[in-house]
């Protein structure tokens, strides 16, 4: 099999993430077609990235291109370019992403927020291994190894008619599933110090470091932003502490009356009560409300103070009816 090496930044001990390196170096080698899936802020581009490195297209570019960044109108010519005169605007010819990751890898991330109509041009040049820019008429050779990502559920989207069946079995030859980070049991500790120490060496807080209750707090979280939330949390943390321990309040996250004198690690009983326990949707939906309220209803800062995409986070917000 061959040997992963992984990026610094994908960090993590459990059982559940050594699995998804595993299948990573096991499909490096081959120019097999690779679907990554999970929740928003697993960390999909850094595997894809893993995968490349580990390949014999290592040489070559690694493109990627975040699907449901682009416009309906431009789509097309973003992927395979256009030539000049193409359409209104089109005043120089322009290469495409699939041109220039010629020799290496194109990520196509958030895969299932492309519209019908390229869905149904990407299965052809997956078919046929070759493409034309929009307005051409020269076939060009489509060598690049493609990594697909989404945090969606083709199945369901193919059992709903909005994505292709027949692109999805193209793109699924060889699956990786990327858990979430509430799913990879003694991960979020291991992943907050890296943070800890390579975003303090890079802001200057070399000398922060988490209090206890800091890190009960980072314990009881459940994460619904992911990687990507506790990235964000560290930052933001070392700038509130401006260089000194780091406590709960310092994080940002929580957010309801967080105690600074310490969290417990077990559900508190009293008497015969049982703790109250509240569904995963409960949780995600007040961690969105709350990012919502800190961020005075900008969305867009809603969501990357989450470690959420745009199209994420708006589908919590139809999820959640929480749309205006």
């Amino acid at each position: 099999m061959t040997t992963l090496h992984a990026p610094e930044s994908l960090v993590g001990r459990s059982a559940a993430f050594r699995e998804v390196l595993d299948q990573a170096a096991l499909v490096a080698a081959q120019d097999t077609t690779v679907l990554l899936t999970g929740e928003s802020g697993t960390g999909k581009e850094l595997v894809a990235r893993a995968i490349h490195s580990a390949s014999p297209r290592a040489k070559g570019p690694f493109v990627a291109v975040n699907c449901a960044a682009l416009p309906e109108t431009l789509a097309e010519s973003e992927l395979f370019g256009h030539e000049r005169g193409a359409f209104t605007g089109a005043d120089r010819l322009k290469r495409g992403r699939f041109e220039l990751a010629v020799g290496g890898t194109l990520f196509l991330d958030e895969i299932g927020d492309l519209t019908p109509s390229v869905q149904g041009k990407l299965l052809r040049v997956l078919q046929e291994r070759q493409f034309e820019r929009v307005g051409g008429t020269t076939s060009l050779q489509a060598d690049v190894r493609l990594i697909t990502a989404t945090n969606r559920d083709l199945e369901h989207l193919v059992e709903t008619g909005t994505f292709r069946a027949d692109l999805y079995y193209r793109l699924a030859v060889f699956g990786i599933h990327l858990p979430a980070l509430r799913e990879r049991e003694g991960d979020v500790l291991v992943l907050a110090e890296h943070f800890l120490r390579t975003l303090g060496e890079r802001m200057g807080r070399r000398q922060s470091r988490l209090s206890d209750q800091a890190r009960q707090l980072l314990l009881a979280h459940t994460w619904p932003g992911n990687i990507r939330e506790l990235q964000n949390a560290i930052e933001r943390a070392l700038i509130a502490a401006d260089g000194h321990v780091i406590s709960p309040d310092h994080l940002g996250i929580g957010g309801h009356g967080v105690p600074t004198a310490g969290l417990p690690s077990v559900p508190q009983i009293v008497g015969d009560s049982a703790p109250t326990i509240r569904s995963l949707a409960e949780v995600e939906k007040e961690a969105v409300v709350d990012a919502l309220r800190r961020a005075k209803g900008n969305k867009a800062q809603a969501a990357t103070s989450l470690g959420l995409s745009r199209g994420a986070f708006y589908r919590r917000l139809e999820r959640f009816r929480l749309l205006a």
